[in-house]
């Protein structure tokens, strides 16, 4: 069977093609209910439309980018054109309607954008500012929101409950037995009169309606969880600018006129024009499917909703919103298309299929057994040719046991339960503060056998400050509760006013005032313990800004590992500063600045004292960070890079981030579970090296490399040096990718990836599971991730991995469960068919069976939380059988033993229990039917372990499997003592109560006996 599943019915975790999903579906036979089997499936003809709408997107924009050039050479002598303000937007203050600003972005309008007065004049008529955005005022919002707006795509209508009771309707088997019930009722009635010639009828109808309901019941509970969990998915935050006050918003709640701060990794909110700011660079993938980035700036000022800001920093005017821009409609199609289905689900829809078929070949020779036995009998009476209303009944009676054994034998339960168990494992891990954006990696990360973690914020806390620095060659601890006046007092004013200048423009942060009047720094933890020390030295951030102009800024990325700027002087020149990883800016300088504060030539000895200082630091874990400058010739132009060396050393800072509490333990107990974990990390070796000692991450057999040491080995030196790897330091992006790479396709591990920045992306991609930090992330990382850290922390982490384990195993018990229920009905009704001539079991009976193992078996199984067992064995990897050696030993045994439980009942069950009278069918059958229910709930009880003997440790802990046991329990009395008529069961007596839940209890200990038997 394994083998089977693993050619037909298998699927990456994540990127499968479009081909491997529509493979799976044409194979799948049997479906009882296609409507609801298939709900959590990709829906594969929604994804078609948004592929065709991505590619109409791109012709568009590319005709709209080709005539706007066009016109722009003819712009000047271009008559504008006719543009009538229509009345309620005229009243409402504005001076253009939100469909003639969708045309100028939309379509890179050059020639409108001109005749509206250029981005200047769009702000004036949007009655807003470049400086404080737009007025806070309510009505005045409200007033906005009404013309233009909101920023949000329509989405698909939540589904009440009855759409699930209607689609729980839709099964096949259901409708037949329906069917059989209608007829059963009206032959009943005609024969028997009423009311009793309506019960059997009646009865398959009470069932039926049991199972529509609780099963509707159950998938609701899920979708509303879904729904609640696609809520959280779509929180994202932006800078904005207000009433004149910067501010962090839902980007659900900006409006036409928004002053937004875009940074490297953010997504665009919504369409817009650029105002100012520097390199930028936008990935308009997502939306069109180019993947050249696009360069924006004052000539080219269109910035589309859904594109990624790949480089740069900005501000732009938010101009359009919602529906009306192309990325609303665009998500508006994806969000029906649904997420790719998991390879659990594909492969348990595998395993449905195949006994979907063997239940359906029993049903019909059940079927044709029991017809041929009824014709021999009427045969043997001489009666073939005489038939009556009750003939027609026992017909469909055993019409109705046939479509039954379908009911039963096809396990449609199986790939719901994985959703269950992934379902209620989401909202469980999110009050556990991680967020799961797509569902197979909830199960993909049970299978961890790797964890690839950033080292800032991940390892550590995040909170930096600056605890040392050298300037002017001289070491100083910097105190927090000390003033800085004192350290800037040591220090030449030339020297401060060059490391301020430094500081305070050479900066991806900013120093702003609160609503509250209070000093608010906002920027990266990294920007942010820069800024602060700036301040503590007197500075003052804005007076800076406003000193000298920024002619070029460089953002940082982690690729060139510094950032820099060009400030044209007040006394005229121009000044480069830059700053970064401190062995590749002491690189670039060739001088220093010395204790007096002259500018002296780099010689060896002062190069080897600061390298001993950057040593120092990193080796106090510290991080180190340089800060250099040059005067530039008066040729440079904006256009121009900024120089790559020739600088003069101004100092070095060490910055302190503390590892985060819990962190060693959780290492440690990752290396219980069988799982690696490595670092990586941009920076200094020493720093990586003393925290990855600090949370027992480097062993003494481990290897700390750096990245551009890794990045020249030979392939043959990487098969032997990766499996060592504890520490990656001075890593780029593409060495991360790399090492991925490598771990999951040559040495076949299941790959975790931590990734918090833009260049993170494509290791995150790369990962069987990438993890996105929720605080310090990007939208661009978070967007390629499978799983949001929200508090940044990697005992998180770990937790998910316990998570995804649990999610693994309790749908293996639940497979074993169910699996056992399939086998033993199915022999049970066959073989007793084949001997007896009828069948023990009725159609009511096998419903209600059918929905213990289902629906109330997966709620119980599949929902067990985990335990810190689950840390002490080792991971399933990627080459494991889902249907292990151990679940068919205990199907095996189980099933054996029920099955010659039943079949002794029926041979010797009259005599043993003296059984009489004229109603001794029935009794046996009820005493029957009552052990097999109580065989499966003992089963159910045994199937909490699969290995360890003790299954009753931790069971009050779950209170859904107790409740769940005990209302099972509740209605199996109910049914035999009260609803006889409906359920062809007549009330037990003590004793045969007492012998039906011993015989059930007896699976205990056969369950105890098996699972000491080795396989």
């Amino acid at each position: 069977m394994e083998s089977y599943l693993n050619e037909n019915f298998e699927v990456k975790p994540k990127n499968s093609s479009e081909e491997v999903l529509q493979r799976w579906r044409n194979l799948c036979g049997v479906v009882k209910n296609p409507k609801r089997r298939f709900r959590f499936t990709a829906n594969l003809s929604k994804r078609y439309e948004a592929a065709a709408m991505r590619r109409t997107n791109q012709e568009k924009l590319r005709v709209a980018v080709l005539v706007s050039k066009a016109a722009f050479q003819f712009i000047q002598g271009v008559a504008p054109s006719d543009y009538t303000v229509p009345k309620e937007v005229q009243a409402a203050g504005f001076q253009l309607c939100g469909d003639e600003l969708g045309s100028i972005v939309e379509g890179h309008d050059l020639k409108k954008l001109k005749f509206h007065g250029g981005v200047s004049g769009i702000v004036d008529k949007l009655a807003t500012s470049t400086t404080n955005g737009i007025p806070t005022d309510e009505a005045a919002l409200k007033c906005r929101e009404e013309i233009y707006g909101i920023n949000k795509f329509t989405e698909s209508v939540a589904r009440s409950f009855w759409v699930f009771v209607w689609e729980a309707l839709q099964d096949m088997t259901l409708m037949i037995l329906g069917v059989c019930a209608f007829v059963s009722l009206i032959v009943g009635v005609a024969t028997e009169g009423w009311p009793k010639g309506a019960h059997d009828g009646l009865g398959i109808v009470a069932s039926i309606l049991l199972v529509v309901f609780v099963t509707a019941t159950s998938d609701y509970r899920q979708s509303l969880q879904f729904r609640d969990l696609d809520k959280e998915k779509k929180k994202i935050s932006i800078q904005v600018t207000r009433n004149g006050y910067r501010q962090k918003m839902s980007i659900y709640d900006l409006l036409p006129g928004d002053i937004v701060h875009l940074a490297i990794g953010d997504q665009v909110p919504a369409d817009g024009l650029f105002l100012s700011g520097f390199s930028v660079l936008i990935d308009e993938s997502s939306l069109t499917g180019e993947s050249e980035p696009v360069i924006v700036s004052a000539e080219n000022p269109f910035l589309l909703s859904g594109t990624k800001v790949q480089d740069g920093s900005c501000k732009m005017l938010i101009t359009t919103v919602g529906m009306r821009t192309q990325w609303g409609k665009l998500m508006a199609t994806l969000s029906e298309g649904g997420d790719d289905e998991t390879p659990l689900q594909v492969k348990l829809n595998g395993v449905a299929t195949i006994i979907g078929k063997i239940g359906l070949f029993f049903a019909v020779v059940t079927f044709a057994v029991l017809v041929q036995k009824m014709f021999g009998r009427k045969l043997h009476h001489g009666t073939h040719w005489s038939w009556c209303g009750d003939d027609a009944l026992e017909i469909l009676e055993y019409f109705a046991v046939a479509v039954t054994i379908v009911v039963v034998a096809v396990p449609e339960g199986l790939p719901l339960a994985v959703t269950l168990s992934l379902a209620f494992a989401m909202k469980k891990m999110m009050n556990d503060k991680a967020l799961v954006r797509h569902l197979a990696a909830c199960e993909t990360m049970g299978s961890a056998t790797t964890i690839c973690s950033d080292k800032t914020g991940t390892l550590t806390t995040n909170h930096m400050t600056v605890v040392k620095s050298c300037i002017c060659m001289n070491v100083k601890e910097v105190s927090k509760s000390a003033d800085g006046s004192s350290l800037s007092s040591e220090i030449p004013a030339s020297v401060v006013k060059l490391l301020l200048q430094s500081i305070f423009n050479n900066t991806g942060g900013e120093v702003v005032v609160s609503k509250r009047g209070k000093r608010e720094i906002l920027g990266t933890p990294t920007e942010t313990a820069i800024l602060e020390f700036g301040l503590s030295l007197g500075g003052d951030f804005q007076a800076e800004r406003q000193a000298s102009k920024l002619v070029r800024v460089e953002p940082f990325n982690s690729t060139k590992k510094r950032m820099g700027v060009v400030l044209e002087l007040p006394e005229g020149g121009l000044r480069a500063h830059c700053k970064g990883a401190s062995e590749i800016i002491l690189a670039a300088c060739d001088k220093v600045i010395n204790s007096d504060g002259e500018v002296v030539p780099l010689d060896e000895g002062s190069t080897n004292h600061l390298k001993a200082t950057i040593d120092q630091f990193a080796s106090e874990a510290l991080r180190t960070l340089c800060l250099a400058y040059m005067e530039l010739e008066n040729g440079f132009s904006a256009a121009d890079d900024i120089p790559l060396s020739g600088y003069t050393c101004i100092g070095i800072v060490g910055i302190k981030d503390p590892v985060r509490p819990g962190v060693k333990e959780s290492v440690a107990l990752c290396r219980s579970a069988g799982v690696t974990v490595r670092m990586v990390t941009g920076d200094n070796i020493n720093t990586a090296k003393a925290i990855a000692r600090e949370c027992g991450i480097l062993t003494d057999d481990g290897i700390a490399i750096e990245g551009p040491v890794f990045r020249e080995k030979s392939q043959e030196e990487l098969l032997e040096l990766i499996p060592k790897i504890q520490v990656m330091a001075r890593s780029s992006p593409l060495d991360k990718h790399t090492l991925v790479k490598h771990l999951r396709t040559t040495f076949n591990e299941v790959v975790a990836v931590t990734g918090d920045g833009t260049n993170d992306a494509p290791a995150l991609h790369e990962a069987d599971i990438g993890l996105a930090m929720g605080i310090a992330g990007t939208e661009v990382a978070k967007e390629s991730a499978d799983v949001i850290i929200l508090d940044d922390n990697f005992s998180t982490i770990v937790t998910v991995a316990k998570w995804g384990r649990s999610v693994y195993i309790n749908i293996q018990k639940f497979v074993q469960f169910q699996l056992t229920v399939n086998v033993v009905a199915l022999i049970v009704n066959f073989s007793s068919a084949c001997l007896t001539g009828s069948a023990p079991l009725t159609a009511v009976q096998l419903l209600w069976v059918n929905m213990i193992m289902d629906t109330l078996g997966a709620l119980a199984l599949a929902t067990e939380p985990p335990n810190d067992e689950l840390m002490k064995r080792p991971p399933v990897g990627r080459t494991g059988n889902f249907i292990t050696n151990v679940m068919w030993r205990n199907i095996l045994g189980q099933s054996l033993y029920q099955f010659l439980l039943i079949w002794f009942l029926q041979a010797f069950g009259k005599i043993i229990f003296f059984i009489r009278g004229p109603d001794a069918d029935l009794v046996l059958n009820t005493f029957i039917f009552n052990t097999f229910v109580f065989c499966q709930l003992f089963n159910e009880v045994n199937s909490r372990e699969m290995e360890k003997i003790d299954v009753l440790e931790g069971i009050l802990d779950n209170q859904v499997f107790v409740t769940v046991l005990s209302a099972t329990v509740l209605f199996q009395i109910i049914i035999i003592e009260y609803l006889g008529t409906f359920a062809n069961t007549t009330p037990l007596s003590v004793v045969q109560w007492f012998f039906s839940i011993l015989f059930g209890f007896l699976g205990m200990p056969i369950a105890a006996y098996l699972k000491q038997i080795p396989v």
